[in-house]
This record gives structure tokens, sequence and C-alpha cells, in this order.
């Protein structure tokens, strides 16, 4: 990766980013304004070893990304609106199973098909409650395209760190704009990894965890055998439906984001001593609202 500024799209740092976060599968499906990230990836990911699939639709795709996810690669998808609506089952089953995963969406006027190529920025309802269920989820929103690939890094972090998806929140005029940056180069951001268990394969529970934490995450195929399920299950991974360990196990999904929101939450402030108005705002528009301030 050069050194040199150059000019950079959106979508261009988002794909940039997963690479050098170490993302080396990728599913999705065509849609618009966020197919560029599908297309770099198409020809980055063999470059560094990685896979690259197109799927049928979004609902494999999203299948895709958690199957990948499980035998230890980290794995990301990018849609918009209209698959981001049909990815949502399959994000609750990661969340459920604390599968480590990104999903971009890089957002379009909807509702339904709407207009694919207009700017928006309503999904973030869909982002925080769009699956069924009570369950805790991390959602990052770039204003920039520097931003967009620290925060795609950083995605990658989060989702591996806490045992999650993580949702890249995105809008048309970010993905689709282009600013000169100069890109890190490896080792100028931090890269985490999953924790891995530290004990036998005999000795292995796979949702064994502290209540604050997320549990050490062995890889399929390595020689450790464990069960994956969207039911509630106790710490060996098969399903129960005894309440002390449904609400065990509710809270402990909830405890290991809440207790972190200090380490999680970042945002930029400029201008609100004293203020009598604060605009909030996030991507696309809160290039305006810094603008007002200047």
């Amino acid at each position: 990766m050069s050194s040199e500024p150059r000019l950079v799209q959106g979508n261009e740092a988002c794909a940039e980013g997963a690479i050098y976060a170490g993302m080396r599968f990728y599913a999705g499906y065509p849609i618009t304004p966020s197919t560029e990230i599908a297309e770099i990836l198409a020809n980055r990911l063999p470059q560094v070893e990685g896979k690259f699939i197109q799927m049928e639709d979004e609902i494999a795709s999203m299948a895709a990304v958690v199957g990948a996810s499980l035998t230890g690669a980290k794995s990301m998808t990018a849609t918009s609106g209209p698959g981001f609506s049909l990815k949502q089952e399959n994000i609750g089953y990661a969340c459920m199973a604390e599968v480590p995963c990104v999903v971009v969406n890089v957002q379009r006027l909807g509702p339904s098909t709407g207009v694919a190529t207009a700017p928006a920025q309503g999904d973030v309802m869909q982002a925080r409650w769009g699956t069924h269920g009570d369950h805790p989820i991390i959602v990052l929103t770039p204003a920039s395209v520097k931003e967009t690939f620290e925060l795609t890094v950083r995605a990658f972090n989060l989702a591996e760190q806490f045992r999650v998806p993580v949702i890249l929140l995105m809008d048309e005029v970010v993905g689709h704009m282009r600013e000169k940056v100069t890109l890190p180069q490896p080792g100028e951001l931090f890269v985490d990894n999953r924790l891995k268990p530290n004990c036998s394969r005999e000795e292995y529970y796979p949702y064994r965890a502290d209540f604050d934490k997320a549990p050490p995450m062995a890889f399929f195929g390595e020689g450790y055998r464990y069960h994956v399920t969207g039911l509630f299950h106790d710490e060996s991974g098969f399903a129960t439906e005894k309440p002390e360990i449904v609400d065990w196990q509710l809270k402990r999904l909830h405890t290991k984001i809440y207790r972190h929101l200090d380490e999680i939450i970042t945002y930029h402030s400029e201008q609100t001593e004293d203020a009598d108005l604060v605009v909030i705002s996030y991507g696309g528009t809160a290039r305006a609202v810094l603008g007002l301030s200047n």
C-alpha cells in the first residue's frame, strides 16, 4: 500500500480497510451504492490469499459470512437498505451464537427499493432494532473517506474483541465521494484478533466466560468439537430452556457490551461549550454541520 497521498473513494477505503484489518472472506450480492466494495474485493482478496464469493442473495451472503467466521476467517459483507433488511435474521443468529463479523450498510433512499442512487440515513433504527428479540449491537458510522478506512479496521477489532456482528453504517454520500488521503501503512493502526482457548480440546466449553467478557473462540477444523445454535444454549453450546441459564446468557450478551461502553463509544464535538443549540449528526450530513460551525 502506497504511503503517498492519493484520491480514494469511500467504498474503496472500506475495502482496503477490511483487508488491512485481516479480512480474508467476503460474501455478498451486488447492490447500489455499495457495489464498488464487492468489485474491489473480488480483485483484491485473491491477491492476499483471501476468498471472494458472490452469493445468490443477501440472506445466503450473511449465512456464508457466519460460516466462514466460525472457521477462523475474519469475514465481511456489504449491502444497502433492501439487502440489509434481508440480512437481519442471520445477524440475529450471529448475535446469539456470538460470531464475529462485519456488516457494511451503504444507505440509500427507501422504503423498499426506493431510489438506488439517492443518499439517505433512514436505517439507523434498523441497525439498532432490525432483528427480533433483545440484544445489544455495535454500530460505527464514518463521515469521511479517512474515517471510513479507520472505522472499518475498528469494526473488525470490536467484532473480534466482543464476539459480535459490528455494523458499519455508511451512506451514499460517504461511499461515493473521493478525497485525498494517505492510507496507513501496516502496523500504524492496531489490529486485534479473537481470543483463542487456552485449554485442551476435552476441557473446552465454547460459551464459558466471565459475565462481562466474550468467551474464547476455537476454529472449526482445529479439533475442538462444539455446537452452534441460534437457540438459547448452555456453556457447551447445546440448547436449553432452563430459565436460570436463559436469564444468565441474555444478561451476559448485554453485559459484555454495556460494561465496556467507554471503550466502544467515540464521537467528535465542536463549539458545544455554553451552546444554546446543539446539532447531532453523522455520516454525510455531519460534513455539513461541521461546515456550519466554521
